[in-house]
């Protein structure tokens, strides 16, 4: 090729929509192309990759090109998404692929298939070592799907396409979120861009690195009753999963700057979707050396199996653990998110908390029936005294299942000390491949 029609080529290729995409995603719309001139056949790999800075964090990203044979997956396209791959793996630094593609190239036949095998396995084998963000903006469909979900966290602008099945079947993006697949849903492609760059603030570099954080406002302790904003720094949540496990919120959040992952049970009992939701985000703050912090409120687990699973993510789990029983904490639910078997660090209970074996009204039953001896409409003040009086926070404290007491307002304080003393953290694990729970 002469100088002419390089530069001519590298001109058609920065007016596509995936270059467009990767420069609203860079800061300044500044990034380094990663094998920009490779071809497919008769046209450029349909996919654009580079690196850049993304709020002041490097990272890699790639971008699959509708305007070249749709994004069709090829041999090419597979190439570039695995040099990137790669490179993450050499650097250490976090990869954010945008997906927007009809499939695969039925022309290139098991090759193409072959791409998307290499493609997996990279991404298989970097997961846990850098953070992974997958950003649907138009059509996902058949084994690309399967690439995009592969990652930490996927983002989808709500009016994009999300399926394994290749005639799109429940491919639509509320049915992804409820079922928990889809992390993050943005009202469009811009909105999806920005979302993800808002993301790379709470991810670290890699399994070697911390998390960045930012510089937010300490909030003030009035905002909107909300117990996590009241807690951690001003404009610094980050809702995760929202439509999937109603009893659960995860979010990311930080303290003093230092990102910091947050559980928060609400009441009821938590069901499978609540235990998925938990035991994904807990296994990924560990992966990354992400603080949990846990506030609990529950009555328990809806089955034995999710029990298990949530309980085996946090005694799994060896980064800082860290819990806060607001509400109640019965049975089983204080054993896996704040007792023994979550082998939390430091636990943390407000004044009005409740922690027992069994709800209070069995617990009254069992051990004092004749307390039950009231007319109907009295006993509700009466197991709620007993509460008080033999399952409180109090009781808990004494027995030395909470370290400490803590009032509401105080919370943010103990947290940061908390943080500070946990911070060197380390634990020796057993030498082993991985958990089978």
């Amino acid at each position: 090729m002469s100088i002419e029609s390089i530069t001519q080529a590298k001109a058609a290729i920065s007016e596509t929509a995936a270059y467009k995409t990767l420069e609203a995603f860079f800061d300044n719309g500044e990034f380094t192309t990663i094998a920009n001139l490779a071809k497919s056949k008769d046209t450029y790999a349909e996919v654009v990759a580079g690196y850049g800075e993304v709020n002041c964090i490097s990272v890699l990203a790639f971008a699959q090109n509708p305007d070249f044979c749709g994004g069709a997956m090829s041999k090419a396209q597979a190439a570039k998404i695995k040099k990137v791959y790669d490179l993450a793996m050499m650097e250490g630094v976090p990869v954010v692929g945008f997906y927007n593609s009809k499939g695969g190239r039925l022309d290139e036949g098991n090759a193409m298939l072959n791409g998307f095998g290499e493609v997996l396995n990279a991404a298989s084998k970097l997961s846990g070592v850098v953070p992974q963000v997958s950003v649907v903006l138009g059509d996902c469909i058949g084994t690309g799907a399967l690439n995009a979900v592969s990652a930490d966290f996927v983002i989808a602008a709500k009016d994009s396409k999300l399926s394994l099945d290749t005639t799109g079947k429940n491919s639509d993006i509320e049915y992804n979120s409820k079922n928990g697949i889809v992390n993050v849903v943005a009202e469009d492609e811009a909105d999806a861009i920005e979302k993800a760059r808002q993301l790379m603030i709470y991810l670290p570099d890699s399994n070697l690195g911390a998390a960045w954080g930012s510089e937010f406002e300490e909030i003030a302790p009035d905002v909107d009753g909300c117990l996590v904003k009241k807690t951690f720094d001003g404009d610094s949540v980050y809702k995760l999963t929202m439509d999937y496990g109603d009893n659960v919120r995860t979010v990311f959040a930080s303290l003093e700057g230092r990102v910091q992952g947050i559980v928060r049970t609400k009441s009821g009992k938590l069901s499978e979707a609540d235990a998925n939701k938990i035991a994904k985000f807990v296994r990924f703050c560990d992966a990354f050396s992400l603080p949990v912090v846990t506030f609990v409120d529950t009555d328990g687990f809806e089955d034995i199996k999710s029990a298990a699973k949530v309980s085996s993510a946090y005694a799994e789990a060896t980064t800082v653990k860290i819990s806060v029983v607001i509400g109640k904490a019965i049975g089983s639910a204080y054993i896996a998110l704040a007792g023994s078997g979550a082998n939390a660090d430091m636990v943390y209970a407000l004044p009005d908390a409740v922690i027992s074996p069994v709800n209070p009204e069995a617990a009254i039953l069992i051990e004092c029936p004749d307390k039950l001896n009231v007319p109907v409409a009295e006993q509700a003040a009466v197991v709620e005294a007993y509460a008080k009086e033999t399952l409180g926070a109090e009781k808990a404290a004494e027995n030395g299942y909470v370290d400490d007491i803590v009032l509401e307002e105080d919370l943010r304080e103990v947290l940061i000390a908390a943080s500070d003393m946990l911070g060197n953290k380390r634990v020796k694990t057993e030498a082993k491949k991985h958990g089978t729970i």
